[in-house]
């Protein structure tokens, strides 16, 4: 079942509109989602940031050094750093991605695929039941880009997907942009993907740009939303109309108002689609 959403339409807290955000609350913007890692501080600005802005707007966090998927322990310090910040902002939900980013402690700050295979999605599964037994909440998983294929998988992606979230009762934030930008990598239909997904583990949604490098896509969060994506994304609010948006940029960052403008245009969409 579907816990609370943010209501609407979200963009992610960079340092970049600290300012802005700091000397007004902006309009346009229904919520924000904070990277935890960089506010899993007993202090300093940033942290102070993080607090003003939850007065004013719902927040949710977003992880990126979870490692789900590893064959390592679970980081029990991590996972008490996490649990502090949660006690701190009180966010809507909580979510990583679904992959690994290093072993034998070394955190290779890369989102590193899976095998899908049974043995895998018992192993991930495991892991995310004891994460949500120490946070004392459900965990929010989010598919990644990909740019090569494990081997030996014996599921797809979306497939694999479906059953984590079905085994470990955990819910799922859906990328649209990675689930294109996968789809032209490895040459699956992505309309396929949205289709394998219960709406009702859906909680929110990620719009972004990405590049194309020498016939290879890579999501970079660096350019506007792509035409290809946004169509994908109508086909998206569609099917889970519960679900909230956040539109993710992290490099090359345009001003706060411009953000808004491509905000509005997912405003656009999601209210044509569900008013058909």
């Amino acid at each position: 079942m579907i816990q609370a959403n943010p209501p609407g339409f979200g963009l992610g807290l960079r340092k970049e509109h600290f300012a802005d955000l700091l000397a007004a609350p902006p309009a346009g913007v229904d919520w924000f989602e904070a990277i935890s890692e960089n506010f899993m501080v007993a202090g300093g600005k940033p942290l102070a940031v993080l607090e003003h802005v939850r007065r004013d707007f719902p927040l949710v966090l977003h992880g990126v050094s979870l490692s789900i998927g590893g064959v390592d322990p679970l980081n029990a310090d991590y996972l008490d750093r996490l649990a502090a910040l949660i006690d701190r902002i009180e966010p809507a939900w909580v979510s990583d991605h679904l992959c690994w980013t290093g072993v034998d402690g070394v955190n290779l700050h890369e989102l590193l695929p899976l095998p899908y295979t049974q043995e895998s999605l018992a192993h991930v599964a495991a892991r995310v039941r004891q994460v949500q037994d120490r946070l004392g909440r459900r965990l929010v998983l989010e598919n990644p880009s990909t740019y090569l294929a494990a081997a030996g998988s014996e599921m797809s992606e979306w497939e694999f997907l479906a059953a984590l979230a079905e085994q470990a009762d955990c819910l799922l934030l859906l990328d649209v942009n990675n689930v294109y930008v996968s789809a032209c990598n490895h040459g699956f239909d992505p309309w396929r993907y949205l289709d394998a997904i219960a709406p009702t583990r859906v909680v929110q949604l990620h719009i972004a740009g990405h590049r194309d490098v020498d016939g290879l896509k890579i999501d970079t969060h660096d350019a506007p939303v792509c035409e290809a994506v946004w169509a994908l994304y109508a086909r998206a609010v569609r099917r889970f109309p519960h679900a909230a948006t956040l539109l993710e940029r992290d490099a090359a960052i345009p001003s706060l108002p411009e953000l808004i403008g491509e905000l509005d245009r997912a405003r656009a969409i999601a209210a044509r689609q569900q008013a058909a």
